[in-house]
């Protein structure tokens, strides 16, 4: 059964995508919910923040100096300890670790990022769930399209940069149509496809969180006070922080960031750099 959070729910900011003023950042309310929610309730809320543990393993096997990220699980001294001997972290992690340092890739064609996210996304698409089960499919299958896009706009090979080995995926890798033959059985395929043609990237991005957020309201619908609309809320809450923390240099910014992702992954050809 699952549990409801009446007072916590009923006292949440009512929040949109383009408010313009929070009365609790992201990292304050998650210290929040550790006392808040039941702690099986919790742990689902940590899996948000695997992703920023990924990055923060990675900057540390690498040797750059760069600040924690967060909101995270695991601190950076529990990172080092793990690095060094791999025994307290989540099984993905240590199975990770151990093969980095031995230059024994799991996924021999994936970069260590995509590594990670490979495993990721193996563990929460098998969690116990239906609402993380849910969104996490949903946000898979939206960045692997945005890929499968950018990578055909300019003619780059992009089957190994597909994580998972879902129907969608496999669409992806496979389909030349112009939505991968996936329009019909998901429709917001068809709804990315248009948003990434979209040429100001600070509009697009907009587009793309509008779409995420209805997702949200729509799955949540009949989620009145239980864990999934906090945890609805909490990707929310993420989503309106990052927006107020934009200006107007920021679109460029994103842009060179997703070409920089882009380069990481292949050679791009001079007439794709930033004129």
């Amino acid at each position: 059964m699952k549990r409801n959070y009446y007072y916590l729910v009923a006292g949440l900011q009512d929040i949109s995508l383009d408010a313009n003023k929070l009365s609790i950042g992201l990292n304050e309310f998650v210290e929040l919910l550790r006392t808040e929610l039941h702690p099986e309730d919790y742990r689902m809320l940590e899996l948000f923040f695997l992703p920023n543990d990924h990055k923060n393993l990675l900057n540390l096997l690498e040797k750059k100096d760069y600040p924690l990220i967060s909101p995270s699980v695991y601190q950076k001294e529990t990172l080092e300890e793990n690095i060094k001997e791999p025994v307290s972290l989540l099984p993905y992690f240590i199975t990770f670790i151990q093969a980095y340092k031995e230059k024994t890739p799991i996924y021999a064609n994936l970069s260590p990022e995509n590594e990670l996210t490979t495993l990721f996304y193996q563990l929460v698409l098998s969690y116990p769930n239906e609402f993380l089960r849910q969104w996490f499919e949903f946000d898979m299958n939206i960045r692997n399209v945005l890929v499968a896009i950018s990578s055909r706009k300019y003619h780059l090979p992009y089957e190994n940069q597909i994580i998972g080995n879902s129907e969608v995926s496999e669409a992806l890798r496979k389909s030349n149509a112009r939505d991968f033959g996936l329009g019909n059985e998901y429709p917001y395929v068809e709804d990315v496809v248009n948003i990434h043609k979209i040429e100001d990237i600070h509009e697009r991005e907009w587009n793309l969180d509008l779409l995420r957020w209805k997702y949200l309201d729509e799955v949540t619908f009949f989620e009145y006070f239980t864990a999934e609309k906090v945890l609805a809320y909490v990707i929310k809450l993420r989503m309106v922080e990052r927006w107020l923390s934009l200006d107007k240099e920021m679109g460029k910014k994103m842009f060179l960031k997703l070409l920089d992702e882009l380069k990481a992954s292949y050679t791009l050809p001079d007439k794709f750099s930033e004129k």
